[in-house]
């Protein structure tokens, strides 16, 4: 039977920064961000995204799946109002042609909703007549997982809707989606770290996913659905505090935080993470997340 290893709590130096912005975006584009790129190899391979996909991200964070994309040759525009941070690591990725992909010439990044942004080298209606115009997208991805956080899912609704308005018929809508406890041992980490730092909030801190979670979104937004996949995530980290690190960077702990304070979430991390831990250091919990193809109508 191979050992369990305990590591002792200690408030961790420098814990304050973990909560500066740029830190914590950082943070999310150097250690967490990666853990989600089989579900993007895995939509962007059943879609064939290529050079002609115009693709709409939203919620791109710093923007790993859009650099994929790219790297196919498609054409990306990404937004997003969580952490502006984010964001302007986005734009660096995009623009200096990162991890060997040409630079954009117009990475077409905002902090906002879709309808904030307008392509520069879309036509207009003095450079032509309005019907000469393509749909901007014909794919829209939601790649930031729902169905952990209470609300997740209602709060993408108006973002779905305003990017089918700017989409062609028949356009592909991904929406992905957090898998159950016994499936997603990193939802189950999260939820049981928040219940023991933020105990008056209980169960309500964080949810279970409901398996039809992805359905009803696009069913609220007015999208078909139409095939859904599976994909294995294993999240993995070099040691606990990466792993701490990483899941802080997610924001799905910020009212944990803000109820019990940043060191007791840690300690409670610390503890929920104990069973990941492998002999020889890194932690390692096996994830699979499912992904829902809906369609405009």
């Amino acid at each position: 039977m191979t050992p369990t290893l305990v590591r002792q709590h200690r408030p961790r130096a420098g814990a304050t920064p973990r909560l500066d912005p740029c830190a914590r975006a950082r943070d999310w584009a150097e250690i967490q961000e990666r853990m989600l790129v089989p579900l993007y190899e895995a939509v962007y391979d059943r879609l064939e995204v290529g050079a002609g996909t115009r693709l709409l991200g939203l919620g791109c964070g710093s923007g790993l799946a859009l650099l994929m994309a790219a790297s196919r040759g498609a054409a990306v525009t990404g937004v997003d109002s969580f952490a502006p941070e984010r964001l302007a690591l986005a734009r660096r990725r995009l623009s200096s042609g990162a991890a060997g992909t040409r630079a954009c010439a117009h990475p077409g990044l905002v902090a906002g909703s879709p309808g904030d942004f307008r392509d520069p080298a879309a036509p207009t209606a003095a450079s032509g007549p309005a019907d000469a115009a393509a749909p901007p997208y014909n794919l829209v991805t939601a790649f930031e997982p729902i169905g952990c956080a209470p609300g997740d899912t209602e709060g993408l609704d108006g973002l779905l809707g305003t990017a089918a308005r700017l989409s062609g018929r028949g356009t592909p809508v991904v929406i992905a989606g957090w898998g159950p406890p016994e499936r997603c041992a990193t939802a189950s980490v999260l939820r049981a770290a928040t219940e023991q730092a933020d105990p008056l909030r209980g169960p309500d801190a964080l949810r279970t996913a409901r398996r039809d979670d992805l359905e009803q979104a696009a069913l609220r937004a007015g999208l078909r659905p139409d095939g859904s996949g599976r994909v294995a995530c294993p999240f993995g980290y070099a040691d606990i505090d990466s792993a701490v690190r990483g899941l802080l960077s997610t924001g799905l702990l910020d009212a944990a935080i803000a109820a019990a304070g940043l060191d007791q979430v840690e300690k409670e991390l610390d503890e929920a993470l104990q069973p990941y831990l492998r002999q020889e250091g890194p932690v390692w919990m096996p994830n699979v997340f499912r992904y829902l193809i809906a369609r405009t109508p």
